[in-house]
């Protein structure tokens, strides 16, 4: 998850615990929110806006807010009924205040603040492609170190976490699914097509789940590469081609829920690929992305408040049907255990407003939500990754997201993290995106090996067999520039930077 101008926080690409309750109906109204927002009456006059409703579980009342929405000027789109979330499109721009004077109805808002538009594409920049040349450079070091995997001598972030030594022992159980909650996964790639699993994948864009074949694939394979990078990191498998995954024997799914036009990921899309996860027995997503359109969502703002609200219920319902989540903690260099943050980014479906925001009372969603596993990412020499948000009590476990100043001995030298690209090509990306895939193939590989371990349970085990890892003993300067970066708070065993430690594969299978 990258904090990038254009928002592309979902990874770095180079050219080539909040506490909170179980139902957000009952969370406390009292937050340090920005003290300017785009309106979102505004934002409606121009046309059409998404909303969530939040209701109480029960078909009586869901019902009857129905009704009212119809009344309110709104269509009802998508119904979650187990979990009371309701899409609805309105072009009325009282909608929000009208919605939310409805009895039953707990929090609602606006999940953008401009109005929706055609659907169309747009450009994300160009990941760092693996030329032909720089392959067979690296095969020939992959060969001569008898590696499996012709391109396996760039994977310094595998050897980082023993992630190549615990795949001789358990690759991963087929009967463990790691759902890529992202812009979608193109399964036709040979690294892929192995492990993936179309019954468990969807387009989920819309806030309404499409099974239709092929769905699930990116809109525009050169553009939309991100989510087969991570799939690739989390179960490419160990098949003779290309590179090998984490977890390189379990299944692996893509629910895709980026926006075709802007390529950001809505409250309504993530909704349903929560929902639609945990109904078709996934036992890991892994979500490296946050939730648009703010970076953090105050709970004094009726529409930020509606948004964390209708995520924490899909996200707690998919907990409780067995399923655990794995989130990256962002790309902005925050330390999110901090009294006050600067958020210049937010809206970023309009015209960002700069806002100090409390991240004890604005939260990043869903890394920050209840239950969630939350990653920074870590380089080649096991530090901390300059651009990795971090904080104490926040921040779970660590894992390889790659750091383009830290430098590996690998064919390439390229610190980045090596995956699988749509088309069947491999580049290179770094984000604390490729962090929280590395975490979720050790948690599909502690699942393998405890198959009737609970979600907790497996939280539990992620941070056990971490590798616990000190804060640095000199002043932490990421990019070199002699100017002090972050500052690591705690201890060896708990810490900002790294929480309970980085993830060890070979301890999870063993």
């Amino acid at each position: 998850m990258a904090h990038l101008p254009s928002r592309r926080r979902l990874a770095l690409a180079v050219p080539v615990v909040l506490s909170l309750t179980a139902s957000l109906g009952f969370l406390p109204t009292a937050a340090s929110a920005a003290p300017v927002k785009a309106s979102a009456t505004q934002a409606a006059d121009a046309g059409t806006l998404a909303y969530v409703v939040n209701t109480k579980a029960n078909h009586s009342t869901i019902r009857k807010v129905k009704q009212a929405v119809a009344e309110a000027g709104g269509t009802v789109v998508a119904t979650y009924d187990r979990i009371g979330v309701l899409v609805v499109h309105s072009a009325n721009p009282d909608f929000g205040p009208r919605i939310r004077a409805v009895r039953g109805v707990q929090s609602a808002g606006a999940t953008r603040t401009a109005p929706l538009s055609a659907a169309g594409t747009t450009d994300e920049g160009a990941a760092q492609v693996l030329t032909k040349a720089e392959a067979a450079k690296i095969e020939k070091a992959s060969d001569a170190a008898g590696q499996s995997e012709p391109l396996e001598a760039d994977q310094w972030d595998l050897r980082a976490i023993g992630a190549d030594k615990a795949a001789a022992i358990n690759p991963g159980s087929k009967k463990v699914t790691v759902a890529v909650i992202d812009t979608g996964v193109d399964d036709t790639h040979p690294d892929l097509a192995p492990n993936f699993s179309a019954s468990q994948s969807a387009n989920c864009v819309g806030g309404v789940a499409d099974t239709t074949p092929g769905a699930w694939r990116p809109y525009n394979p050169t553009e939309d590469y991100h989510g087969t990078h991570v799939a690739g990191e989390i179960a490419a498998a160990r098949n003779g081609i290309g590179v090998a995954g984490v977890a390189p024997g379990v299944k692996v799914a893509g629910i895709k829920v980026s926006d075709p036009k802007d390529g950001l990921f809505y409250p309504e899309n993530v909704v349903c690929a929560f929902v639609f996860a945990a109904d078709h027995g996934v036992e890991v997503t892994n979500n490296s992305y946050y939730v648009d359109p703010w970076l953090y969502n105050c709970m004094d703002d009726p529409d930020q408040k509606a948004i964390v609200d209708a995520v924490n219920r899909a996200q707690l319902y998919a907990q409780k049907k067995g399923t655990i989540n794995v989130a990256s903690a962002g790309n902005s260099n925050h330390d999110l255990d901090s009294d006050a943050l600067v958020d210049a980014s937010s809206p970023d479906d309009a015209t960002p407003v700069e806002r100090t925001i409390d991240p004890h009372e604005c939260f990043d969603v869903p890394t920050q939500l209840p239950g969630v596993v939350t990653v920074s990412a870590t380089g080649v020499k096991g530090t901390k990754s300059y651009y990795s948000s971090y904080g104490l009590g926040v921040v779970d476990v660590a894992a390889p997201g790659g750091d383009k100043y830290q430098i590996p001995d690998t064919p390439s030298a390229n610190g980045r993290v090596l995956s699988t690209l749509p088309n069947n090509a491999y580049g290179f990306l770094q984000g604390t995106s490729m962090a929280s895939p590395h975490v979720a193939g050790v948690a599909a590989l502690l699942k393998s090996t405890h198959p009737h371990a609970s979600p907790a349970q497996l939280q539990a085990l992620l941070k056990l067999q971490a590798d616990s890892t000190a804060c640095p003993t000199e002043p932490y300067d990421g990019d070199g520039n002699g100017v002090v970066d972050a500052t690591c708070v705690g201890g060896k065993r708990l810490n900002g930077f790294f929480g309970h430690g980085v993830v060890n594969a070979l301890r999870a299978v063993k």
